[in-house]
């Protein structure tokens, strides 16, 4: 069984002890969280939501909190002696999938 689900205006294929790498959640890793905005259940039988199927529920827990590879930025402007360098590593936590109910 697996679930499409929307967490944080994105949308992850989980499936039962699948992990998971989402934006960064305010919370403590080993806290179990629950994610209600499931958008499909597949498996034998397909449950399909408008937006969003009622009484499906995604349980998951926060294994760690990580960051990103750097992203450097560079913004150059030919003859005109502009040259800007900036970095940016995104965090991320790493969610296991608990259980998928219907």
């Amino acid at each position: 069984m697996y679930a499409l689900v929307e967490f944080k205006g994105k949308q992850y294929k989980a499936e039962k002890g699948a992990l998971l790498k989402v934006d960064l959640i305010d919370a403590e890793p080993g806290t179990a969280i629950s994610i209600d905005t499931v958008l499909m259940i597949g498996g034998e039988t397909i449950k399909l939501g408008s937006p969003y199927v009622e009484g499906a529920n995604v349980k998951a827990i926060i294994e760690s909190h990580e960051k990103d590879g750097k992203i450097i930025v560079f913004k150059y402007k030919p003859k005109k002696d502009y040259r800007r360098k900036l970095g940016h590593r995104q965090k991320y936590s790493i969610i296991r999938i608990d259980n998928i109910s219907a």
